[in-house]
């Protein structure tokens, strides 16, 4: 009898490929989260409706709020690793999934994944806050 072989690999799991855009917006995200991690409760709907008319403020502002508000549109808080962590968590990767689909234009992706996980009326909100954190990383 012949059996296959099959090697046992001892790493903890495969990373997907990642490019280097996608890894900065990430570590900004992580950034955010992580310096707006003691403030104060604030609202997604009435945070959107706050943010300034300036381009670099909005795309900070936008950031932390979203960071900040994330919890909200998703119902629990997000697993979000430190800074520079090469490995990433599923809320991680599920935002970044959903940046990617929104950089793209790719509407049909976007709304699966906000479909799959966001309550309706957290959807547009937090659609457009990570859509003006995407353009910002986009300009820079």
């Amino acid at each position: 009898m012949t059996a296959a072989q099959r090697r046992i690999s001892f790493q903890d799991r495969l990373e997907p490929a990642r490019d280097a855009p996608a890894l900065s917006l990430l570590e900004h995200l992580r950034h955010a989260a992580r310096t707006s991690r003691c403030k104060t409760y604030v609202d997604l709907f009435g945070a959107c409706a706050a943010l300034s008319g300036n381009r670099q403020v909005a795309a900070q502002a936008a950031s932390e709020v979203l960071m900040r508000c994330l919890h909200q549109a998703l119902g629990r808080r997000p697993v979000l690793y430190r800074m520079e962590e090469r490995a990433t968590s599923f809320d991680e990767d599920w935002l970044m999934a959903l940046a990617r689909s929104l950089q793209t234009d790719d509407t049909a992706s976007a709304t699966f994944l906000l479909h799959s996980r966001v309550p309706r009326h957290a959807r547009r909100n937090l659609a457009f806050l990570l859509q003006t954190v995407v353009n910002a990383q986009d300009q820079v």
